[in-house]
């Protein structure tokens, strides 16, 4: 897809690095050539036509104290519609694609408090009548990547790489002004020219106090970047592969490692084995312009693999059936 260069520079841009200044667009704007009321109006338009899925602050529910996994499902064909409907409906859920497996179903879920995972995957099982299969995360080689554009209609992928957190200085609670602020930007940030001063005066706060806020957010990890969050199918990334090998136990950091590396590469995890249905531990997505470069990466990870793959599958997505992100509830 060849995009308009404003686009362009906005898409390739902006998927971080949005700043914490009282006028933030007129100074990203300065870095990609834009006039601040275009960059504005350019993120605007490319939200309502569907390339973009959000613009603001995307939280980490673990560095926070909350819960994360990820569930799949055995859906019937003839049930699928319904069950959709179910899952989604729930708030923690926060992404949900369909994937070609008899595991059909791949959806995260989010929660405020770590011990909320198993009521509200319970729940979920209880509404729809299937069983869930629960995965989370054991450890994390891998996480997040950026859609590149080019000016010649090539896309691709690169990796993304998180601020160092140093642990001793995470704070685990959200105080009541953390949690007001991540309520009010969960959504999305205001396309305003002083987007956090219309948040702030929305909390009865001072500019300067919720930009300090939002800088230590993104100091202790809580908040994982600012900026877009592209809608890599729409823009023209069709091929999305999750990979899952069966490797040994005692080698699955070391794999996940070495795989983690790899700019084809955008997220890798070590997953709990589900026997004897799923005999997977290492989780690895690709992405692709299609279908077959997806599976020119694969062939790449299997051969970086070698004798430690006892077996894997690449389970294709076919739609996204959700994409939100986490939901924190104000409470006052």
């Amino acid at each position: 897809m060849v995009m308009e260069p404003q686009a362009l520079r906005i898409i390739n841009g902006l998927q971080t690095g949005f700043p914490l200044v009282e006028r933030p667009f007129a100074q990203a704007g300065a870095r990609l050539g834009l006039k601040e009321g275009a960059l504005i109006q350019g993120i605007d338009s490319l939200l309502g036509a569907g390339y973009l899925t959000r613009f603001g602050p995307f939280f980490n529910a673990e560095r926070m104290g909350g819960g994360l996994t990820l569930a799949a499902m055995r859906v019937p064909t003839e049930e699928y519609d319904r069950v959709t409907e179910q899952v989604n409906a729930q708030p923690e859920v926060a992404h949900n694609y369909a994937r070609e497996h008899a595991l059909n179903m791949w959806f995260v879920v989010a929660t405020e408090q770590k011990e909320q995972v198993g009521s509200v995957l319970a729940r979920i099982s209880a509404l729809t009548g299937l069983e869930v299969f629960d995965l989370p995360k054991i450890e994390e080689y891998r996480l997040g990547f950026q859609v590149r554009l080019g000016e010649d209609g090539s896309i691709d992928t690169r990796p993304i790489h998180d601020r160092k957190i140093d642990p001793a200085r995470v704070e685990t609670s959200p105080d009541s002004l953390d949690r007001a602020l991540i309520a009010a930007t969960q959504g999305g940030l205001p396309l305003v020219p002083e987007p956090y001063s219309a948040v702030a005066e929305s909390l009865g706060v001072e500019v300067g106090v919720l930009l300090e806020r939002m800088e230590r957010m993104l100091r202790q990890g809580w908040i994982r970047r600012i900026g877009v969050a592209t809608h890599h199918y729409r823009l023209g990334l069709k091929g999305n592969g999750m990979s899952v090998w069966n490797v040994p136990d005692e080698r699955v950091a070391l794999l996940g490692r070495r795989l983690a590396v790899l700019d084809c590469v955008t997220h890798c995890y070590r997953r709990p084995r589900h026997l004897p249905a799923w005999p997977y531990n290492l989780f690895v997505m690709v992405h692709g312009a299609d279908r077959g470069a997806v599976e020119g990466k694969i062939r790449l990870l299997q051969e970086v693999m070698g004798a430690d793959d006892h077996g894997h599958l690449v389970l294709h997505s076919t739609r996204i059936l959700k994409k939100t992100g986490l939901r924190f509830k104000n409470q006052e």
